[in-house]
């Protein structure tokens, strides 16, 4: 009977299943970071077995998503300022290189699904501004905005910085949620709608130099506001108090 299990192709397609909706939970801030992963109370949740949950448990830790130490179990990653201003900076020097590669290899197809994306960002832009409180509209704005990014990037060549972008957009995409629930305001003194539009304007005159810088500004931006935002309302722990909240639990 294991083996017959073991051999049965569903097995791997809820794995995935069950990664995919954890993860999904993870970014959205459903499952908070240090909370623990019980497997009982989470098989029934997602409707997998116990073997099934913990193999997709074990593949979030690869994403860095999940952690686990000793006896401790499963427990959802801490977050952390420097976390956050390392996750940028890597992200930065990735998404750089990656728009001067498309930017050098992209042809007319590629213009025109920056410019697609584009043109859906902005019309998602517009209905999640007019109604902030909309979790629908959040998700829709998100996933568009990620779409935009990862479009001005589709013609380099390389498929390890995309790779490695794209996984770093998932923890991006993690901070950006926990931000989105407690700031104000959407983008607060900034017109994000025009940083995307003169990304969009460098992408298409070819200036590679520009759009480079363009986009480290965009980035940094965003890192700035964060990070001033969270560390204002204590939102972070410090390292030391992480290390203790690891410990504790």
């Amino acid at each position: 009977m294991r083996k017959k299990q073991k051999d049965d192709p569903k097995s791997g397609t809820l794995v995935e299943m069950a990664h995919a909706a954890l993860k999904k939970d993870i970014i959205a801030g459903f499952l908070r970071p240090g909370e623990k992963l019980r497997v009982e109370h989470l098989k029934q949740k997602y409707g997998v077995s116990s073997g099934t949950l913990r193999e997709a448990l074990t593949m979030l830790i690869a994403d860095k998503l999940v952690e686990v130490e000793g006896q401790r179990g499963f427990t959802v990653a801490l977050v952390s300022a420097e976390d956050l201003k390392d996750l940028c900076h890597i992200r930065i020097l990735l998404e750089k290189e990656a728009i001067r590669e498309s930017i050098e290899h992209g042809d007319d197809e590629w213009e025109a699904s920056v410019v697609s994306s584009y043109h859906i960002l902005s019309r998602a832009t517009k209905a999640f501004s007019e109604n902030p409180k909309d979790e629908n509209l959040l998700a829709e704005w998100e996933r568009r905005h990620r779409e935009f990014h990862l479009s001005l990037i589709s013609a380099a060549p390389s498929a390890w910085i995309r790779y490695f972008l794209d996984t770093a957009y998932q923890q991006y995409e993690r901070y950006r949620h926990m931000f989105l629930e407690v700031a104000e305001e959407f983008y607060k003194d900034r017109d994000a709608a025009a940083e995307h539009e003169a990304l969009l304007n460098a992408v298409l005159d070819r200036d590679a130099d520009l759009a480079a810088k363009l986009i480290e500004e965009h980035l940094t931006l965003s890192i700035n506001e964060w990070v001033g935002y969270f560390e204002k309302i204590g939102a972070f722990a410090s390292s030391e108090d992480a290390a203790k909240v690891k410990k504790a639990g």
